[in-house]
């Protein structure tokens, strides 16, 4: 039973969010109470902050506005939940199935002191009616047995549905943890796995591979100007493009912040730069506009820096290749493709030594 100072404080919480909920003239959907409500509970101090530094740049919260701040600031912690309900449901499951399979085997060692008992009755046996007697108990721990069995078969049975249920929801849930909840690609968590396996398999089949490494140009600025619900606006613009245009084996990720990576698998340097400009191109084909007001807010430019596996290459050194191409490219006016092969990449790398 909750205590009276619980029920008062999440009274406190849901007054707080339904207030305001009334003084913005939002509709009192479950989204939005829950978003005010875990506003005013102070836990998540990125999801207060956006709204503080919103209402104040704006005076109020559009639908598009609180659906943004939903789905990247709340729906991860969903997921967290899911994880728990279903290891729960794993392990309840176990249990049940642990206590099934304990009275099973308590009714087979019945079962066998049955069998050893009739066995010294039948020898002491007399006459046919203790011999009858003796028959009929067996019958009877015998269908018994059977019952037992069968039981045990049918919740066996029930149980390998659940448990394929409860795999493939964990296969989902791990999906999601692997996935940056604001863009839709793989996270940063799924990129240091993915290209690790992509490097091995490359340094194993020794065929070429490349890395693209990239970054939103003045996407400060953004954030500055317009606020950070219009910076995770072009974040979500830049990862459209992606999409858009890396297709089958190649593995795209959100690498942290407005950098994002693409590994190439199977791809040689001319190639890899063909895809890292028409990637800059889609991206610069797009007009932002802000998703509140229907403002035009230009276009948004990236730079991009590309490297190649070489031998003896590790995961890291392929990573700082790209990253340094990337900084030169950045250098050198932004909105372009910088790779090893250029002398702005030397030249970056004699400024990082110095």
């Amino acid at each position: 039973m909750i205590g009276l100072d619980e029920h008062e404080r999440t009274m406190a919480f849901a007054e707080v969010a339904l207030g305001q909920i009334r003084s913005l003239r939002q509709t009192a959907i479950p989204r939005n109470y829950e978003i005010w409500y875990v506003y005013a509970t102070g836990y998540n101090s990125s999801l207060n902050k956006i709204i503080n530094e919103t209402l104040a740049r704006n005076g109020k919260l559009t639908e598009a506005d609180l659906e943004q701040i939903y789905e990247t600031y709340l729906s991860q912690i969903r997921t967290t939940d899911r994880i728990d309900k279903v290891g729960a449901r794993v392990i309840n499951e176990i249990d049940d199935v642990m206590t099934l399979i304990t009275d099973a085997l308590g009714m087979t060692t019945t079962f066998g002191d049955s069998l050893a008992g009739a066995t010294e009755r039948l020898n002491a046996a007399d006459n046919r009616e203790q011999v009858k007697a003796v028959i009929e108990t067996l019958v009877k721990s015998t269908r018994e047995m059977q019952e037992t069995n069968k039981a045990l078969e049918d919740r066996l049975a029930i149980s390998k549905v659940e448990i394929n249920n409860l795999q493939q929801s964990l296969e989902a849930i791990r999906a999601e943890s692997l996935t940056d909840p604001l863009t839709g690609l793989g996270n940063r968590k799924y990129f240091d796995r993915a290209v690790e396996d992509a490097v091995a398999l490359a340094i194993k089949e020794g065929g070429p591979l490349s890395l693209l490494m990239f970054d939103i140009d003045h996407f400060k600025s953004f954030n500055d100007n317009y606020g950070h619900l219009t910076g995770d606006q072009v974040l979500r613009l830049v990862a459209m493009s992606l999409k858009q245009t890396i297709k089958g084996q190649d593995i795209t990720a959100r690498y942290g912040g407005e950098e994002f990576a693409v590994v190439l698998p199977n791809t040689a340097m001319r190639q890899a730069l063909t895809v890292a400009d028409h990637i800059r191109r889609a991206v610069m084909a797009k007009e932002l506009k802000k998703k509140s007001t229907g403002e035009i807010l230009g276009r948004v430019t990236i730079s991009v820096g590309v490297s190649i596996l070489r031998p003896g290459d590790t995961t890291d050194s392929l990573i700082e290749r790209a990253d340094a191409c990337l900084y030169a490219a950045k250098r050198n006016g932004r909105n372009r493709v910088i790779c090893e092969a250029d002398p702005e990449y030397s030249a970056e790398v004699q400024i990082q030594v110095a």
